[in-house]
Order: C-alpha cells, then sequence, then structure tokens
C-alpha cells in the first residue's frame, strides 16, 4: 500500500527557519533568472544549505500529519472489477485519458450531482442552464483560451513523445522522495518546488528540470526547452470547414453570454447566480491517474453575479463558524503548515478577500461533507500570486487529500469584472446592471471632448477606433484618472494601443444627481471536477473488514450510495420468492434503488458482494417473514440488524437515505425495532 501524507502542525523556530529558507530560495530563484555572476549565485546556495541543515534538527520533533493509507492494488482491482470505472473502448485497445462509468459508478455520479443541485442550485436559488459543447472561435478568443489556454509541454528529442512538463517535474519529487533517505529540511524544500511546478515560466520550468537531471522516463533521452500546448479540440462547424470552433473546456462562457438574458429573467437584480452542469473537453498532453487527469469531463459550475463593491454575502453569517484548513499563500512560501480557521474570522483579519467567497468556500466543505468525504483530508490552498490571472482578486482550491497526493477539486475564484467587460468590449453588447438607490445622491461626471480636427489628422483612418476606445476609458474611473494625469504632466498617453498627445482633448467636470447606479457585476465562481470528486470519494470509503483485509467495503453516505438496499432471500424455498418479489417492488415504487441477489451463494457471501458496491442496507426474507410480514434490515458499516415490517420499509429506508430531506441516522430511525443477533456469523456476517 502507499501512503500520502501533509503537515498540519505548529510550529516555533522550525516555522522561523521554514520561512528563512522559503525567502532564501526564492531569492537564489530570482538571481537566476536575472542572470547574476555564478560566484554570487553560488554563495546564495551555499546559504540556502545551511539554513536547511539547520530547519532539519528544528524539525526532528514534528510529527503532526494527516496519513491516507490505501491499498493501492486492491483498490484499483475493486474498482475495475465491480465496474465503477473501465476504460473506454477497451476492446479495441482504448485510448488514455477516456473511461466510462460502469453501472455503479454512473448512479454514485449521479447521485453526486443530485446532492449538489440540491445543496447548491436550489438552496441558493440559482439560475441553471444547459448550454451546448460546441463553442464558436471568437467566443474563446475573447476569453483568453485559444491564447492563454495552455500547459507547458516538453518532448524526447529522439523519439517525439510528449510530457507534461510540470507533471514530470511533480513525479519526479514523488519518486525521490518515496526512495527514502531524503532529509527532513531537504524534503520539505523538494515539497515546495512541487507545489509551485505549474507556477513556473517556461525558462524557469526548464532550468529546473535540468537542475534535477530530469530524461525522458520511457527512453532516458534528452528532452526539448518547455514550449506551450493549447490544450483545447477544435473542430470545424458546418460542411463549409469555414467556420473554427472548440469543445469548450470549461462550462463557464455559456453562462457569460447569456448574462442579459439571465439578468432580465432574474428581473434586473443583482446578485444572482447562475449554474451549469456539463462536459468539458481538454487535450491533455499525459493524461494519468485515472479520473484525476482525463480529456473529457464533467463540470459543475456557478458563476455568482455580484456589485463590486458590495462582496457581503446575506446568508454569511450561517456559515461563519464553520472551520476550514486553509493555506495561505504566506504559509506555502513560509512555514509550509496549514491552518484551521473559521469562515468568519478568515474574513475579518483578511485571508479570504470577502464574504461572498468565503460562503462558498464553506458550502462546498460542508456539501463534501454530506457525500462523505473524510474532513481531515480536506484543505484550502490559495494562489500563488504567480498563478494568479492579472484581473483575479483572490482564488482559492479545495484540495482533497488521495494516494496521489493533494488533489485540487474545486476552484473558488473572485474575477472580478474581466468576463463579462472582455465579452462586451468584443461584441459591443453590453452587461451591465443597474441598482436603484434608497435616495438621490449628487455625483460627478466627467465627460472627454476630443479635437476631431486634431484626432482625424493624427489617425485619419483609425480614428473610429480611437473614438471606441475614448468611449470605454470614460466608463473607468480610475483608468481615466490615471490618463488625465499623463496627460496634464505634458506626456502622451496611451488608450487602446493609441497615443494621445496633450490638446487632443479637453475633459468636461459636472455634476448630476442620480437615483439608478451603472455597474458590471463582478463574478464569484465555485467550479467542481466532478470526475475528480468521484475519484476522491472513491478514496476515502474503500476500507476492508478487520478480521479479513481481503473483505472489501465502500462505506458510502446512503444519499450517495449507487444502490440504496440489497433484497435477498435466506435460502431457496418456494414460500420466498413471492415475497422478495414484493419487497423489491415496494423499494421500486418508493423510489430507493434497490439490487435483488437471490443466487444459490450464502446470504453472508452476498452481504460482502453488496459490501464491495457500497450498498448501505440489506432486507432479507426468511422463515419468520413467512409467518409475521417482518424481514431481517441489515446495516453495512456495522453490520447491525433490525426486525422490520415490510410495510414499514419504504418510509424507513427513505428516512435513512435523506430520500426526502436530511439524513435520519441508523440509531435513531431503527431505535423502534427489535435487534437481531448481533451482526455476526449468527445473522449472516461471518466467514463466506
Amino acid at each position: 500500500s502507499r501512503a500520502a501524507s501533509a503537515g498540519c502542525a505548529a510550529g516555533g523556530g522550525a516555522a522561523a527557519l521554514s520561512a528563512a529558507c522559503t525567502r532564501q530560495a526564492s531569492a537564489v530563484k530570482q538571481m537566476k533568472k536575472d542572470g547574476k555572476p555564478a560566484e554570487e549565485i553560488a554563495a546564495a546556495v551555499e546559504k540556502l544549505q545551511s539554513l536547511r541543515k539547520e530547519l532539519a534538527e528544528a524539525e526532528k520533533t514534528d510529527s503532526g500529519h494527516v496519513q491516507h493509507d490505501l491499498n493501492r492494488k486492491l483498490f484499483d482491482e475493486t474498482v475495475l472489477r465491480r465496474m465503477f470505472v473501465v476504460p473506454a473502448f477497451e476492446i479495441h485497445g482504448g485510448v488514455t485519458g477516456l473511461f466510462d462509468l460502469g453501472p455503479p459508478g454512473s448512479a454514485l455520479k449521479a447521485n453526486i450531482v443530485e446532492t449538489w443541485r440540491r445543496h447548491f442550485v436550489l438552496e441558493e436559488k440559482m439560475l441553471e442552464m444547459e448550454c451546448t459543447c460546441l463553442t464558436p472561435e471568437p467566443v474563446l478568443k475573447t476569453s483568453g483560451h485559444v491564447d492563454r489556454f495552455t500547459d507547458l509541454m516538453v518532448k524526447d528529442v529522439e523519439t517525439g513523445d510528449c510530457y507534461r512538463a510540470d507533471k514530470l517535474l511533480e513525479d519526479h519529487i514523488d519518486d525521490l522522495l518515496d526512495k527514502g533517505g531524503v532529509p527532513p529540511a531537504e524534503a520539505d524544500a523538494h515539497r515546495k518546488v512541487q507545489r509551485q511546478a505549474d507556477a513556473y515560466s517556461p525558462s524557469e520550468l526548464g532550468q529546473i528540470l535540468r537542475d534535477y537531471g530530469i530524461a525522458a522516463p520511457v527512453s532516458g533521452n534528452a528532452l526539448t526547452e518547455p514550449f506551450a500546448f493549447n490544450l483545447m479540440f477544435g473542430t470545424k462547424i458546418g460542411p463549409s470547414g469555414n467556420v473554427q470552433g472548440f469543445l469548450r473546456p470549461e462550462t463557464a462562457q455559456g453562462l457569460f453570454v447569456n448574462f442579459r438574458r439571465l439578468l432580465d429573467y432574474n428581473n434586473g437584480r443583482v446578485p444572482f447566480a447562475a449554474a451549469q452542469i456539463g462536459l468539458g473537453f481538454r487535450n491533455e498532453i499525459a493524461p494519468k491517474n485515472g479520473l484525476l487527469r482525463v480529456r473529457e469531463f464533467t463540470m459543475a459550475e456557478i458563476e455568482h453575479f455580484v456589485k463590486p463593491d458590495e462582496k457581503q454575502h446575506p446568508k454569511f453569517q450561517n456559515v461563519a463558524n464553520v472551520e476550514m484548513r486553509l493555506f495561505d499563500r504566506d504559509a506555502q512560501l513560509g512555514t509550509g503548515l496549514v491552518a484551521a480557521m473559521t469562515c468568519g474570522s478568515a474574513v475579518k483579519q483578511g485571508t479570504i478577500a470577502n464574504e461572498t467567497l468565503a460562503y462558498f468556500m464553506a458550502r462546498t466543505q460542508l456539501f463534501m461533507v454530506r457525500i462523505g468525504m473524510d474532513l481531515q483530508k480536506l484543505r484550502f490552498r490559495q494562489h500563488l500570486a504567480t498563478e494568479m490571472a492579472h484581473y483575479a482578486a483572490d482564488c482559492w482550491d479545495l484540495e482533497i487529500l488521495t494516494a496521489y497526493g493533494w488533489v485540487e477539486c474545486v476552484g473558488h475564484a473572485d474575477r472580478a469584472c474581466y468576463d463579462l467587460e472582455v465579452h462586451s468590449a468584443a461584441t459591443g453588447v453590453q452587461a451591465e446592471a443597474f441598482k436603484q438607490l434608497d435616495a438621490p445622491v449628487e455625483v460627478s461626471t466627467v465627460t472627454l471632448q476630443p479635437d476631431r480636427k486634431a484626432i482625424g489628422l493624427a489617425f485619419k483612418k483609425d480614428q473610429k477606433a480611437v473614438y471606441a476606445a475614448l468611449a470605454e476609458l470614460e466608463k473607468d474611473d480610475a483608468a481615466l484618472g490615471t490618463f488625465e494625469k499623463a496627460l496634464a504632466s505634458g506626456s502622451d498617453a496611451s488608450v487602446g494601443g493609441f497615443s494621445i498627445k496633450p490638446g487632443m482633448l479637453t475633459f468636461k467636470r459636472a455634476t448630476k444627481m442620480v437615483q439608478v447606479v451603472k455597474f458590471t457585476p463582478s463574478v464569484i465562481e465555485p467550479s467542481f471536477g466532478v470526475g475528480r470528486i468521484l475519484h476522491a470519494l472513491l478514496e476515502h470509503t474503500f476500507s476492508v473488514r478487520k478480521e479479513d483485509e481481503q473483505r472489501v467495503v465502500f462505506r458510502f453516505a446512503p444519499a450517495v450510495a449507487p444502490v440504496k438496499c440489497g433484497v435477498y432471500n435466506l435460502q431457496s424455498n418456494a414460500k420466498f420468492p413471492p415475497l422478495v418479489t414484493k419487497i423489491e417492488q415496494l423499494l421500486t415504487d418508493a423510489g430507493v434503488a434497490n439490487k435483488l441477489d437471490t443466487s444459490g451463494q450464502s446470504v453472508g457471501r452476498r452481504y460482502a458482494r453488496a459490501d464491495e458496491l457500497g450498498v448501505p442496507f440489506g432486507v432479507t426474507v426468511d422463515f419468520q417473514t413467512v409467518e409475521d410480514g417482518t424481514v431481517t434490515l441489515r446495516e453495512r458499516d456495522s453490520m447491525a440488524q433490525k426486525r422490520v415490517p415490510i410495510a414499514d420499509l419504504p418510509k424507513l429506508l427513505r428516512e435513512l437515505c435523506g430520500l426526502d430531506g436530511a439524513v435520519v441516522s441508523w440509531a435513531a430511525a431503527a431505535a423502534a425495532y427489535p435487534d437481531v443477533g448481533d451482526g455476526g456469523a449468527g445473522a449472516g456476517d461471518g466467514p463466506t
């Protein structure tokens, strides 16, 4: 088995030394980037090594870790054998990065998605859409995907095999640390490099690959320098082949381009949230690790539109006391320690930028717990400055600890006004909302008055574009102020790529009373990778019976379990089939997903098969059923059994599975019914 772990401890001297190491490592990196003399770099590296030795001594007493032990071989065999996830097109040799979900995997995913819809869409009154997967090139050109939706790739210089550069680095460091014998301080330094693997520039990453001596994994040949590779699947729309399109890499753009209609549907009111669940496609360079890096995947995304200067949330107090494990950027580059903090404290201290972003982070954590994730294996990691888009205000990823380490499963981003602004600028369609004030207020306005003759002479055929750029400038008070200061100082000022000279325009100031404020909304975006969540849930719920380490149990929460209840006969008997059929139909009519197993094997062996599918409850028809109409109801995790009338089963199981609201615990729901044995061999769970 392989164990993944992550530090979560407080440190005194060790923490200070760790921060010093990070600062020195950052200084070394900057010196290399700036091309400093080799002797200066060597001296800085020597100082860094000295600090790391000190840190190694200080960290010897640090033992706070979250462990994630998993028998990977048994897990992988079970997932495949029980058909949760299988390779796509397997009989034709398959295609890397494409998978099919079998009956239990498909049902598990559907239940996760339905729980997500209830938790977010229904609870928050979101406007759900279903947008097309095919996207014309202008949309993705506007959003930046055509130019910037890239990963850094390297190639084997001899064979041409392609590899994702940052993942080569991450895997190399994993292998290095797995071999053991690496001093704690040095291991910590490697992990910090690993955490920043996708934030390096091509030249920086190329140098690091050389420093680690990383070669092509299969051949051992040298690698090319890293270069950008666009991850979108291109296609032609229509038979003429003249319309370039792409399979969408995310679902968000469909919501952004429909903003005006959504705003009208919502009666012009902001804030509001739109949501979409659907497929995304990314031509991954090196898909691997099962569902964690694939080429076709399901996303569930929320776009919460809000007035930029009003990011408070009316329901924030509902989550203010939710405690989250936060790994902020200072800790990542300093101590490496995760801090437990309530949602309210994180906003108050400025760790999280605003209430709305924090609200969705807390709601995400509550959702994860609701579907059965291990709370101790969740953390929120803040994006480093080098990872952040220039327009983003704050970004946090919910990461889940798996056998592959910490995996980003949900992104939470305050994207400011960027998305609506770029689509509005590209199309000329306004993406503004309005707020009615309680009383009129006086506002100052600045209007640009161009000297049309001067601009005509200077820009000739481009003057129309200049006027359009000036019109856009008037909408941005901060940019307009900077523009005016530049001209007032006698310097030229740039707008829309054009250089404006002093005297080409004047600024007219006025005041007016307004009762309606116009603004472009900011967007808070939680984005869920459903496939990654599915994989993490499979890992977190995977276990074996203490008495038999080969007897697998998936401990799914009843609300998301693919099958809620198994239906069995104790043994072959002519009186049992009508009762079994009756119970099966009762549960089906009640909307309780069930699976019939009346094979000739012992009921204990059939329970074991159901445990491998994560079936939380089992109903067994026996001789007492024939006499009094009661059955044995078994609970998976405890293997406890109760005697329950057949007529009570539909209502009881709906309560236990949370099909009518909150899940009712086994202890509470089954308390009124008599026990059957102690869940041991006499009750059918003995050796099989």
